[in-house]
């Protein structure tokens, strides 16, 4: 099901990980063991990004930010974008990243 994220302009790899950061299924240019790596990657990064929403809730006492809703790491032509335990990497310059984080939380919830 994931698969279909790949018709997605820009997008060069999806992947699914498992509450741990192991690889369940993945797609895309990456062989399977730099996926494991993206997988593991983005399960760390995605803890981190939660201790750090709770921390701005924490500090700045304003609502909305728990729980985060998803993250993006952009680079110059390639970014990572994840939502809940869905990672994918995408080609700036021919992905709309909105677009792209609206399929995540799609499919996410599946």
């Amino acid at each position: 099901m994931i698969k279909r994220l790949l018709i997605v302009d820009g997008v060069n790899v999806v992947c699914k990980f498992r509450d741990d950061g192991a690889l369940v299924e993945g797609y895309g240019v990456l062989t399977e063991a730099e996926m494991g790596h993206l997988a593991k990657f983005a399960h760390d990064y995605k803890r981190i990004v939660q201790g750090n929403a709770d921390q701005l809730s924490m500090f700045t006492q304003l609502r909305g930010w728990t729980p985060p809703a998803g993250w993006v790491v952009r680079g110059q032509s390639t970014a990572a974008c994840s939502v809940g335990n869905l990672v994918c990497v995408v080609d700036v310059r021919l992905a709309s990243l909105t677009e792209v984080m609206r399929e995540l939380t799609e499919l996410s919830h599946w």
